[in-house]
């Protein structure tokens, strides 16, 4: 399979603002921008192939999620592991009650608040599975539950509201390597795999979405993202007691959201992470010795002070970035450099895995082959 890349040019895409989120009609000032997701539209209406897009957190690999057909290209393409659960985009709340949910369901009351705040954006929720839906039951692994968002990014909304196919769309890499947050990330992982891709740009945030269960009582916060737990917390409405779920699902437990139950994000190069390791020179120190004749890596952050000395025995030194939104937003990227650079190792400085850094630090964890944790500097 021949693997086409097409260029588009998000700015040229308007939406009519009085519509908010109720409705979708995109607009378009570039005829050649609108004839490729015209195209795209195609495929994706066909229901046999998924195709690469962008979104505001990552790359996506979307396929129609009302076609067990559709959704199984999806897992094929990705090697992903059948009983990981596929969240799906919608351009629309019309969309939504009219693709997906039947007439008699509606969103629950909790939801709402986030709704009005936070959609099109980086938050995904989780809803029932009501019997009398269309919606593939691949994208749920079985679950009672499935999980939905309105994306943000031009070329993502106006691709699902043309081609009128709500998308199970997972990030659009191989299965356990790190997400892509450019086209040519896609291209390297998936050439071959999927007919096209289109390349929107960069993904702003970096990260993907948050994704939120207000099902329960106190309601959860089941993977960080995009929207950080307090915003969340902020909004009120019964979300300020959302509680955080562990990172990982017991081999035997079900998994209501991607991110929760396997290796994820990881380059081929192993990853040392440290945390709470001071201006990290002692620690740095003690693990260089451990792997004598390696080409090593180091990624920094903002707190770590490394005498030249040491720096000098690393193959690479790359800044990470100096805030965590920075970071986040670089983190995927540079993984991706540092392996095509052939490293075996890759130290990175950790953040505190709280408030904003909760998503990064989740990312981070599931990526590293090993933690090193010093309390003291």
């Amino acid at each position: 399979m021949n693997t086409k890349i097409l260029h588009v040019d998000p700015s040229s895409i308007r939406f009519n603002k009085d519509e908010g989120i109720e409705t979708c009609t995109p607009v378009f000032t570039d005829p050649k921008t609108k004839s490729y997701l015209e195209e795209a539209s195609s495929i994706l209406r066909s229901h046999k192939s998924c195709i690469g897009f962008p979104t505001e957190t990552v790359y996506g690999l979307g396929a129609s999620s009302l076609s067990d057909e559709s959704v199984k290209s999806i897992y094929s393409a990705k090697n992903r592991p059948l009983d990981n659960p596929l969240i799906t985009h919608v351009a629309s709340l019309s969309q939504l009650h009219r693709r997906i949910l039947p007439p008699s369901a509606r969103i629950p009351d909790i939801y709402l608040p986030l709704i009005e705040k936070f959609w099109p954006g980086p938050l995904t929720i989780l809803l029932p599975v009501e019997d009398d839906t269309i919606l593939s039951r691949l994208t749920t692994a079985g679950q009672d539950t499935f999980a939905v968002r309105i994306p943000s990014h031009p070329v993502a909304r106006a691709l699902i509201a043309m081609s009128d196919e709500p998308l199970a769309a997972p990030s659009a890499n191989a299965s356990t390597r790190p997400s892509p947050t450019l086209a040519e990330h896609v291209y390297h992982d998936l050439r071959g795999r999927i007919p096209l891709i289109i390349d929107g740009g960069p993904s702003n945030v970096g990260l993907e979405s948050s994704v939120v269960n207000g099902l329960t009582n106190p309601p959860m916060l089941l993977r960080p993202g995009g929207i950080s737990l307090k915003q969340i917390q902020e909004v009120g409405h019964g979300w300020e007691n959302i509680i955080t779920a562990k990172k990982t699902a017991n081999a035997s437990e079900p998994v209501r959201t991607p991110g929760m139950k396997y290796k994820h994000y990881s380059p081929t190069a192993k990853v040392i992470l440290f945390v709470k390791c001071g201006d990290g020179v002692k620690a740095i120190q003690e693990a260089l010795s451990r792997y004598p004749n390696s080409n090593i890596a180091l990624l920094t952050g903002s707190k770590f002070e490394i005498p030249e000395n040491v720096l000098a025995q690393f193959a690479i030194v790359d800044h990470l970035g100096s805030t965590i939104t920075e970071m986040s937003h670089n983190l995927f990227a540079k993984l991706r450099s540092l392996d095509e650079n052939n490293m075996d190792y890759i130290f990175i400085e950790g953040v505190p895995d709280a408030g904003e850094g909760l998503a990064l630090m989740n990312r981070l964890s599931k990526a590293a082959h090993e933690t090193i944790s010093n309390d003291s500097k």
